[in-house]
């Protein structure tokens, strides 16, 4: 009974204890104010004063060109990334294959391309949120050079701790169009020639605009990456110093794997090689022999023989050739007696097909080695069968 009484007690004392218990919330503010310059007045700089403070702690070295939170967090992210961990990309296929040579079997290390393999030439490639996204997380990026990747700058603005290779370093590139004679010299006679020739009933001349004033404006360096011509994988020579540049890239970047890095790059340059002795064999009968080319990469190729180019019309899906054009190359190709055409199918082979009725020359389509397969004796397999066809086409 005397538990009964003292019930109402116990619960009251309960209650009280429990409202008496109670923590009160603790509100923390979201903003560091010691990243604030409370010197400033919000009203004439904000930005110095909702910043300044952050900036003075963390002055800007030499290394960074730019430092902020996203940079942070980038650094913080790839040093989670478990240790001897490598992410290298490459920005398209030939500079894929060079460093998958190099890299062979090295342990911990991670390569992954840019675009896809059938992207072919970057001249005009837009790079994407999931690109940026890539090279975010990249230590090593390895790049032809020379105006290929036209986003280069971009790149070494946003992520200025990233390690960037250039291929081309150190080659003497060729100058747009180099060595090429005038074809437009003469547009008139080439003009009458063109129409002499009655190519107007070729399924290849509904393609092409013949106006007077496009043929006036015309540019046959459309495709050119300007002033330098940088498709210097396409001179075999030139690539093996490519090679030779992604390894000491490699090495400095990942210092631990430089022997083998080395080791490799002279196991690939050796492969290489053995392709330039069959070049320089196939030079000495061919060179001097006047071509015309439809692609400036092709330009290397009469680098790499001792040939004469006599003409160049560079054809590109984005635009359509004129009249003139055409007429400057049949000009170029009867002029300086041309018996071999170097195209490539990527454009089709309706010009290709034009070109060899009207002027009696032999068409051959070569790889210009922008696109294939990620094996890595693709690029060999590529090169092999251009001498192979070059053979044939000078016979």
């Amino acid at each position: 009974m005397k538990v009964t009484k003292y019930l109402p007690i116990l619960a009251v004392c309960l209650m009280t204890t429990g409202c008496n218990s109670k923590k009160e919330a603790v509100l923390t503010s979201g903003i560091d104010l010691a990243n604030l310059d409370t010197t400033a007045m919000p009203g004439t700089s904000f930005y110095q004063y909702a910043c300044g403070g952050w900036v003075k702690d963390h002055p800007l070295t030499d290394e960074y060109s730019r430092f902020g939170s996203f940079d942070m967090l980038h650094e913080k992210s790839r040093e989670q990334l478990k240790e001897g961990n490598l992410l290298v990309v490459t920005s398209f296929y030939p500079m894929y294959v060079a460093a998958e040579n190099v890299i062979g079997d090295v342990e911990g290390v991670t390569l992954e391309n840019l675009s896809e393999p059938q992207t072919g030439c970057l001249h005009d490639y837009q790079l994407t949120a999931a690109d940026m996204k890539l090279l975010s997380k990249a230590d090593v990026f390895i790049v032809n050079g020379g105006g290929i990747e036209s986003f280069l700058s971009d790149v070494a603005e946003s992520y200025p701790n990233l390690k960037i290779i250039q291929a081309c370093d150190g080659i003497e590139l060729l100058q747009a169009a180099e060595g090429m004679e005038d074809v437009d010299s003469n547009e008139a006679e080439s003009e009458e020639h063109l129409h002499e020739t009655g190519t107007a009933d070729t399924k290849a001349e509904s393609d092409v605009h013949d106006e007077e004033a496009d043929h006036a404006d015309h540019d046959h360096s459309e495709h050119s990456h300007g002033d330098e011509n940088a498709h210097a994988w396409m001179n075999l020579a030139d690539y093996q110093i490519q090679v030779q540049n992604i390894c000491e890239g490699l090495s400095e970047a990942d210092s631990v794997h430089a022997e083998q890095y080395a080791k490799h790059a002279q196991t690939y340059q050796g492969k290489v090689r053995e392709l330039q002795q069959e070049a320089a064999e196939l030079s000495s009968q061919i060179a001097a022999q006047p071509v015309v080319v439809f692609h400036e990469a092709y330009e290397y190729i009469v680098q790499e023989y001792g040939l004469t180019l006599a003409g160049e019309m560079n054809l590109d899906e984005e635009r359509q050739v004129s009249a003139g054009e055409v007429a400057d190359i049949l000009h170029a190709i009867e002029e300086n007696h041309v018996s071999v055409v170097l195209a490539e199918k990527l454009y089709g082979t309706d010009m290709g097909e034009m070109v060899a009725k009207q002027s009696g020359a032999k068409v051959i389509y070569l790889d210009t080695l922008t696109r294939g397969d990620y094996s890595a004796d693709s690029y060999l397999e590529g090169m092999k069968n251009n001498i192979e066809q070059l053979k044939e086409a000078f016979q």
